[in-house]
């Protein structure tokens, strides 16, 4: 696959997917394969801080959908990682996410990715949930394309967003932009 979008939101169809899914229609749109996660109803469990992974290149912990999930991560060109904003940060479920990611990073195993950051939030927080995402990025040597933000609490509030459906499908172009060949 080309594109991966993963919403880390509790809410498989909330806020945090619709603006996510925003950036990846517009791939769709130009011919670019995507794909979607949510984070929604999988099982992530935390990191236990055991430094095993360093012997093993990969998460010891079993028995939930990390593995499965990151494995799409390990395949898509570009990563468009969502996150609503919980207490001026990303979520716990995501931060799970984020936090097994360790394993992967002795032998930098996503390095050269590209990869968006998307934030959802009521009123505040939002920038703080993209540096959270961003420092994940960057830590993992990524190649930041940029970052969408929107606003939204009610369900489907977001796509009332006009400013952050505007940002999702001028990052969607850039993505788009970049997969496309060119002559």
């Amino acid at each position: 696959m080309s594109v991966l979008g993963i919403s880390g939101s509790m809410r498989k169809d909330g806020n945090t997917s619709l603006l996510v899914k925003a950036v990846l229609e517009r791939c769709e749109r130009a011919g670019i394969k995507t794909e979607f996660i949510s984070l929604a109803g999988k099982e992530i469990k935390p990191c236990l801080g055991c430094e095993k992974c360093k012997e093993k290149d990969w998460c010891v912990v079993k028995n939930d959908d990390w593995g499965e999930i990151m494995e799409m991560v390990l395949d898509c060109e570009v990563l468009v990682i969502g996150s609503p904003t919980y207490y001026f940060d990303v979520c716990g479920h995501l931060k799970n996410f984020i936090d097994r990611s360790y394993s992967l990073y002795h032998r930098r195993k996503l390095a050269g990715r590209k990869a968006v950051a998307v934030a959802v939030c009521a009123n505040k927080g939002g920038a703080r949930t993209i540096e959270t995402l961003e420092g994940f990025l960057n830590s993992h040597e990524f190649s930041y394309l940029g970052w969408v933000r929107g606003k939204g609490y009610l369900e489907g509030e977001v796509t009332q967003d006009a400013r952050g459906l505007k940002r999702a499908q001028e990052i969607g172009d850039k993505i788009v932009q970049l997969l496309s060949p060119h002559d």
